[in-house]
């Protein structure tokens, strides 16, 4: 049992019915799971306001309700009711203290930006790891505690989520937490009720704005902001234009990093590397540590996530030449994953599944000077035709040759999506074919991939199912690489 009272630490509140001493047996965000003794937390959400169940949580028997607004509740009713401005901003110091605030016993790092995130999160996991840490991670991918991996549903997790998660990491040993914290984390207080270690800042492009988002950049860019006023030390890709607007009203120390002069981490000498079948950067690096890297992962935006992650890892007194071997071996699932297929061309999986990313990633790819930069997507079913006429432009302008096919049609027809596309690719003059399964449209690319080429599966990154009428069936791109790989050696003998 826990005492409210202890529970409300750090929270501003009033007590407007009841005694903060009574003792509780857990506490609830979803009125489907009220339980006899429970603190409940009346959240005001898109489809559903838990200020509507009071009722239904007097009688099932909760101890406590914690609201913002108003509330009738029957005159004989012992439950103690507390009020304060914002439930869900509460119920991040509620969970904290309801965890045995776990973030005080690791180090958190929070990395935040449009892009590069994923990657940078990944890196610095690696290099932790390497140096002999034990790392957990939160992120869009995926959560991992030790050995336990469990799928993302949000960037960042709602606070109870996370602050549960806190409590798996610390129990498991974990020394090192690095999360990606996301512009919506922000806005929904998802980050309240710790504080940051390190807050770090990639790069700010607009995105997400849109209804049940971001109103407008200025919004965007302000809940990205909010992150250097909830850390203790920011570390910041000075390269971006908005960086100084980012940090604006900051209260915490700051570093910089970026390719361009006056940063306190720098890089330079940028090399783009090609092999048999292979794609890399290599950079040195100056100002607050000295070291050249190598990593396998190309373009700019790698050596890019490969600084930031650089700038973080020297907090921690990571050898270079631990971070070096880290970076030559790093790799990220449905990141610019690279396939080895041949040694002819190149193939690589990537998650670009809307045209910023898909430009970003092929404008990056055409620096290396392929003898033909081949595409294959598909777009979601249930989404915006904006989205599908916008990636179909883009693969038409920037790919030599477009391979059109399904990603997750949900309950639309596939071809119905791909005519969409062919909209889009219609306003370019680039060569394309449409194959509507999938799996078929990955072979024809295996098949035809000509001396020089570098091929891309672009859409579902790291996902590994399809979502067709409702069901998830199964689809990792790395298992049909391979059994397409193993047809064909059949096929020869």
């Amino acid at each position: 049992m826990y005492r409210c009272r202890d529970l409300l630490k750090g929270v501003d509140y009033e007590c407007v019915r009841g005694n903060v001493d009574v003792e509780i047996s857990e506490l609830v965000n979803d009125s489907r799971k009220i339980t006899k003794d429970c603190l409940f937390i009346c959240i005001q959400g898109a489809k559903f306001d838990g200020h509507t169940a009071v009722i239904e949580a007097v009688q099932k028997g909760a101890a406590v309700l914690v609201v913002s607004k108003e509330i009738v509740l029957p005159e004989k009713s012992q439950t103690t009711v507390i009020k304060v401005k914002d439930t869900r901003y509460t119920m991040a110091f509620l969970a904290a203290n309801y965890f045995g605030n776990p973030a005080k016993s690791m180090k958190i790092i929070g990395v935040t930006g449009t892009k590069g995130k994923t990657t940078t999160a990944y890196f610095v996991k690696y290099i932790l790891e390497k140096a002999g840490y034990k790392v957990g991670l939160v992120g869009t991918i995926e959560i991992i505690i030790g050995e336990k991996v469990i799928p993302s549903f949000h960037t960042t997790p709602e606070s109870y989520e996370l602050q549960q998660y806190f409590k798996e990491m610390k129990d498991a040993g974990c020394q090192v937490v690095v999360m990606e914290a996301s512009s919506q984390g922000f806005k929904m207080h998802r980050t309240q009720g710790f504080v940051f270690d390190y807050g770090i800042f990639t790069n700010i492009e607009p995105d997400h704005i849109a209804p049940g988002e971001h109103a407008d950049f200025t919004e965007y860019l302000t809940c990205k902001s909010m992150l250097f006023r909830q850390c203790k030390i920011g570390i910041v890709n000075s390269d971006d234009k908005h960086w100084k607007q980012i940090v604006e009203g900051h209260t915490c120390t700051l570093e910089t990093y970026g390719f361009e002069e006056g940063a306190d981490l720098r890089g330079s000498d940028l090399k783009l590397m090609t092999g048999a079948g292979y794609l890399g950067i290599d950079f040195k690096v100056s100002g607050l540590m000295n070291l050249e890297i190598e990593t396998d992962i190309p373009g700019k935006f790698s050596a890019y996530n490969a600084l930031t992650a650089i700038a973080i890892c020297r907090h921690f007194g990571v050898e270079e030449q631990d971070i070096k071997k880290a970076l030559l071996k790093a790799k990220v699932k449905g990141r610019i994953e690279m396939v080895k297929v041949s040694d002819d061309f190149t193939l690589m999986i990537d998650y670009a599944h809307n045209a910023m990313a898909l430009e970003s990633l092929l404008t990056t790819l055409r620096e290396y000077h392929p003898n033909r930069l081949v595409c294959l997507f598909g777009c979601g079913g249930n989404r915006s035709k904006l989205r599908r006429y916008e990636m179909g432009e883009v693969s038409g302008k920037l790919a030599d040759f477009t391979i059109i096919t399904s990603d997750n049609p949900r309950f639309e027809e596939p071809q119905d999506i791909i005519e969409d596309i062919k909209i889009g690719i219609g306003k370019t003059d680039g060569k394309y074919i449409e194959i509507c399964d999938r799996r078929e449209g990955i072979k024809y690319a295996i098949t035809h991939g000509k001396k020089g080429d570098i091929i891309v599966l672009a859409g579902k990154g790291h996902e590994d199912y399809q979502e067709i009428k409702g069901v998830k069936y199964p689809m990792d791109e790395r298992v049909i690489i391979q059994e397409i790989l193993d047809e064909l050696v059949q096929d020869r003998r």
